[in-house]
């Protein structure tokens, strides 16, 4: 239904890793299925598929017969309350994608009646109207996670920076390493970087680098599936020590190891490494 948060839902899918598509011509779904099963990387979709279809949305049941040949497939119908999706119309002040010619009711009425056919094929129904953003979202994800893989919906990105160049403008939260010994200052470190097996060792080697590590990992694990229960699907975590080469190189690709060891997704970018 439209109103319904088909955009919410979308987004909550597309944070458990499938690939989404928003307003398919339904006579290209069957098209979109061969290449789903031929794909490497493409292994779940969704598709959104709305009353703007018209009079094709008919062709929809036999489309969806010949798709589940193809593919396992399931069907989910999103809908809420009369009164709330007048409210939502009311508050975005969008039209019905019927047109602005009758009242929304109306159109919501004839929006019912025609999608009345595909509703009762739905393997979910899913009244949104007890539903804020969040919750919605939440439910989606326990619905579905296990169709995902079982992995965690939050994706984190443990970045190493220097405070020489100043703290990254996206960090959702960053940690000052610049109390860890420093590798700077031993000349045949001084050329390498963080990610060489002999810095890493030296950085490792200091009793408050270990602790560091434990402590900071230990709250992370703490606090993503509140990040999570939260709606956050993008965590960025900086490091940062003063040129942003030793140290705190060193310390996100161990926070990477861990958090993937938590069965995060998780990625290591190294900002300043190449900076002198």
């Amino acid at each position: 239904m439209s109103g319904s948060g088909k955009a919410s839902v979308l987004k909550a899918f597309e944070d458990l890793g499938y690939y989404c598509v928003d307003n398919l011509p339904v006579e290209l779904i069957p098209r979109f299925a061969e290449m789903a099963v031929r794909s490497r990387d493409t292994r779940r979709t969704a598709l959104v598929v709305d009353v703007r279809e018209g009079g094709k949305l008919g062709k929809l049941p036999d489309i969806l017969k010949s798709v589940r040949r193809m593919i396992p497939t399931k069907v989910v119908f999103l809908e809420a309350s009369d009164a709330v999706l007048l409210r939502r119309f009311s508050e975005t002040r969008r039209p019905h994608p019927f047109g602005t010619d009758a009242p929304v009711k109306s159109a919501l009425k004839a929006e019912r009646r025609h999608l009345n056919a595909i509703r009762r094929l739905a393997d979910f129904v899913i009244d949104t109207s007890k539903f804020n953003v969040h919750e919605l979202r939440s439910h989606l994800t326990d619905r579905f996670k296990q169709q995902s893989g079982g992995h965690h919906t939050i994706l984190v990105s443990c970045v190493s920076f220097g405070y020489r160049h100043g703290v990254p403008d996206d960090a959702d939260l960053a940690f000052d390493v610049r109390f860890l010994p420093n590798p700077h200052f031993v000349p045949e470190f001084r050329p390498l970087t963080g990610r060489h097996p002999r810095v890493a060792k030296y950085i490792r080697s200091f009793p408050q680098t270990q602790e560091f590590i434990n402590r900071i990992s230990n709250l992370l694990v703490y606090l993503l599936p509140h990040y999570i229960a939260e709606g956050k699907s993008y965590l960025t975590i900086s490091f940062g020590c003063t040129g942003g080469r030793h140290r705190s190189v060193m310390i996100a690709g161990e926070m990477r190891k861990r958090l993937a060891s938590a069965g995060y997704r998780v990625k290591e970018t190294h900002r300043d490494l190449r900076k002198s």
